[in-house]
């Protein structure tokens, strides 16, 4: 680019040849310009069916005035949708889509979407959420997607959208080599999380629309498995998109802490 004003500038040239080679270069800056701007919320494509249900879901839960209460609402809304395996579209080798479906999810793109609408306006800024919760700075790419929970969770921290619920006593600290995902370097991550057996502890003071990551026992992989806490009767519940039933579910947390395998868990709390 700046060669070719070089070259519009040299003395050599007519005026005539100028002014037409300076024309060219505005309209070329212009497409260049374009091509490198960040894309915006528009750029999901959102069929005409789930557009209705965004629709529907953000004026039904306009009458909670509390995050808490939309996040109950939300949540439940949702209940019964179909498990899917891979939901997002982007690899090393395929450029990355911002997706955003109601059809059906995954247990991150089940948290993902019920806090977006929960604090969603309209449509558009229910994209705008869903976007920045997804992706490090809000740029759709596969490598600025944040994969692992643990940076997920970090970067909605420093937002100050989410609250760490794990740096408080008895929680231990553990360094871990995050390695599972393809195009990826190896690294190392600390981070602080509960023991399982601390379960019973913590739920004194949990509240409904809390977080929970589960910690991986593998090599390599920080969480395995994320969810949304609430209270129903006397029980504490975890709605979440399970891959074992097929469908975004609710299951008592005690049940899954039965069923399951794990290091431990991790807490957060969404603000707003």
């Amino acid at each position: 680019m700046q060669k070719l004003m070089e070259i519009a500038g040299h003395a050599a040239l007519t005026q005539k040849c100028q002014v037409r080679l300076l024309m060219f270069l505005i309209v070329l800056n212009s497409l260049f310009a374009s091509a490198v701007m960040p894309l915006s919320s528009a750029s999901a494509s959102v069929s005409a069916a789930d557009r209705r249900l965004i629709q529907q879901l953000l004026k039904e839960s306009q009458g909670f005035g509390t995050l808490r209460e939309r996040l109950n609402f939300l949540s439940q809304r949702l209940l019964g949708r179909p498990y899917l395996i891979h939901p997002l579209i982007g690899s090393p080798t395929q450029p990355e889509q911002f997706v955003t479906r109601m059809d059906g999810f995954d247990c991150v793109t089940y948290l993902e979407t019920v806090l977006a609408l929960a604090q969603a306006r309209d449509v558009e800024s229910y994209l705008q959420r869903l976007r920045t919760l997804r992706y490090d700075g809000g740029e759709i790419s596969y490598a600025k997607r944040l994969h692992y929970t643990t940076d997920w969770h970090r970067v909605n921290v420093q937002r100050g959208w989410l609250q760490d619920l794990t740096a408080n006593e008895g929680s231990i600290e553990r360094t871990k080599t995050l390695n599972v995902l393809a195009g990826f370097a190896p690294r190392t991550q600390t981070f602080r999380y509960y023991p399982k057996a601390k379960i019973n502890a913590v739920t004194r003071w949990l509240q409904d629309g809390d977080l929970i990551y589960f910690v991986s026992a593998r090599n390599g992989l920080d969480t395995y498995h994320v969810g949304m806490l609430f209270r129903v009767g006397d029980k504490w519940v975890m709605r979440h998109a399970a891959r074992s039933q097929g469908q975004v579910t609710e299951q008592p947390l005690a049940e899954f802490f039965q069923q399951n395998r794990m290091s431990g868990f991790m807490l957060a709390r969404p603000v707003g």
